[in-house]
């Protein structure tokens, strides 16, 4: 199967977008450059957080795009699947996390209740 169900980001997209809210479009451009703008934690530390985070939310423009980031900012194939292991991890630990709600509510703290 190698059509996906994204399209291609393509220039002309990418202008329409900000075409229809140019305000919240130049609002974003400014807020995602302070963002990744070096600070205490330098860009490709940066581009690594958000590979991780795009793959727990799963958007592959993200992946694509801070992926590309993440190596032009000097990152190893070997941080970028660090970083994805570690954002598998908390996806998959939240879950687990997230059973001692499970286990509270079907009444296991309270056995005899």
């Amino acid at each position: 199967m190698s059509e996906s169900i994204y399209p291609k980001r393509s220039p002309e997209l990418v202008q329409r977008r900000a075409e229809l809210a140019p305000e919240a479009a130049t609002a974003f451009d400014a807020f995602s450059k302070a963002v990744f703008a070096p600070g205490a934690l330098d860009g490709k530390t940066k581009q690594l957080i958000a590979v991780a985070v795009a793959h727990v939310t799963q958007c592959p423009y993200c992946i694509d795009g801070h992926t590309k980031q993440a190596k032009r900012a000097g990152a190893s194939a070997e941080e970028l699947m660090e970083a994805i292991w570690v954002a598998a991890e908390m996806r998959a630990g939240g879950a687990y996390a997230h059973s001692i709600l499970a286990l509270h509510a079907y009444g296991e703290d309270h056995p005899a209740d």
